[in-house]
């Protein structure tokens, strides 16, 4: 059977509608660039727009980072499953659907907002019908949390803002952390290889599958009961088991890659942001003096965590599937300092009051020209046809 590369090169029509990684990635990062620096605008007092806090958190967890699962995910399954890629009219279709979810949440509450849960809703029915006709069993956790997005985006929209926004970040981390955990000692093995060097990452086992477990039960208990001290001491837990499991993907071996090396510092933001988010909650619970802004955590795990991890996967899966080198130049580069630059100012800012909000601002302007810059290196090469080799 054919890869799913040379499908996407058999494809006749429109380059940008030939692998779904191509519209999506595109138009998210130039969303996000836009979403963040909004929000910062409204925060700072500026009126006119009906959009709050639950708005910025949706279209962080729904909108920018629901595009970008699209665009990994339509890709990914091919390859997971041996089917034919989802292209051309049927994915402009699911495109347009996302386009209208963003257009629907600048509408006031009531109908218009329901358009947005459309296109969740058909793309994890997508997700279902590749992965049950390809018999593709050991994706079936994937197509599972793609459809608790879905369902929480639903919850959103009946009200349930607060609750819903933790428990979708917990899929969204868990993912992280599942997906992660299998392509980044995949990777770090094959570039160790080249290199002629002898000791490799595990590859993904029962231990690393106790890991991801158990960062799903603290996710959940803290999205139930986000004040409870258990709740934190799970959480501390869950970031000490994914560090250890981090420092077994020989990330330092990787420091002359920057394509490589992001995935490993993306890891690490999801470290430290469940270590900060457990720290927050465990020292509300006992009355710190100087307890740790929950703020803090939240920051590290979604500018940090899903910020850095998402553009290094959007730009590894850019270069390889439109058939460029897989070595990161130095515009690239540019984006990853960038993006880590925004997540600290934002994790620093959310520890240091007295800086806050000039810190939120940097924060979205760093956050901004991180993602413009994805979009212009990597527009060309998503709107364009494959490279011939």
């Amino acid at each position: 059977m054919a890869s799913s590369a040379e499908q996407m090169r058999a494809f006749r029509g429109w380059p940008v509608l030939s692998a779904g990684f191509r519209p999506f990635y595109l138009a998210a990062a130039l969303w996000s660039a836009a979403m963040v620096p909004l929000w910062a605008w409204v925060y700072a007092g500026a009126g006119g727009l009906r959009i709050d806090v639950a708005w910025h958190a949706h279209e962080m967890l729904f909108g920018y980072l629901g595009g970008i699962i699209a665009g990994f995910l339509l890709t990914a399954v091919p390859n997971w499953t041996g089917r034919l890629p989802v292209t051309g009219a049927p994915l402009a279709t699911l495109f347009g659907l996302w386009c209208l979810g963003r257009v629907a949440m600048f509408a006031p509450d009531g109908m218009a907002r329901w358009l947005d849960c459309l296109f969740l809703i058909v793309f994890a029915g997508v997700i279902w019908r590749e992965i049950l006709a390809g018999a593709n069993w050991r994706n079936l956790p994937v197509a599972v949390m793609v459809s608790l997005l879905a369902l929480a985006n639903v919850a959103f929209h009946l009200g349930e803002t607060q609750m819903t926004i933790r428990l979708a970040l917990g899929v969204v981390l868990t993912l992280i952390a599942l997906i992660g955990g299998r392509i980044i000692p995949s990777f770090t093995t094959n570039w160790l290889k080249k290199a002629g060097m002898a000791i490799m990452p595990p590859a993904f086992n029962r231990q690393d599958l106790v890991v991801v477990v158990a960062t799903a039960a603290a996710l959940l208990v803290w999205a139930l009961l986000p004040d409870a001290l258990w709740s934190g001491a799970l959480l501390l837990v869950a970031g000490l088991l994914n560090g250890w499991r981090l420092s077994r993907w020989r990330g330092f071996a990787t420091l002359k890659e920057p394509l490589l090396w992001i995935l490993h510092v993306g890891y690490l933001w999801l470290v430290a942001g469940l270590l900060l988010l457990g720290l927050s909650v465990v020292g509300q619970s006992f009355d710190a003096v100087a307890a740790i802004s929950t703020q803090a955590g939240i920051h590290a795990l979604t500018a940090g965590a899903i910020g850095v991890m998402t553009l290094a996967v959007m730009t590894r899966s850019s270069l390889g599937h439109t058939g460029r080198a897989l070595t990161a130049d130095l515009p690239t580069l540019t984006v990853y300092i960038l993006v880590n630059l925004a997540a600290a100012v934002r994790v620093i800012a959310a520890l240091a009051q007295p800086v806050y909000f000039s810190g939120l601002i940097l924060s979205a302007g760093l956050w901004m020209l991180a993602f413009l810059a994805f979009a212009g290196v990597y527009g060309p090469k998503l709107l364009t046809p494959r490279a011939r080799a």
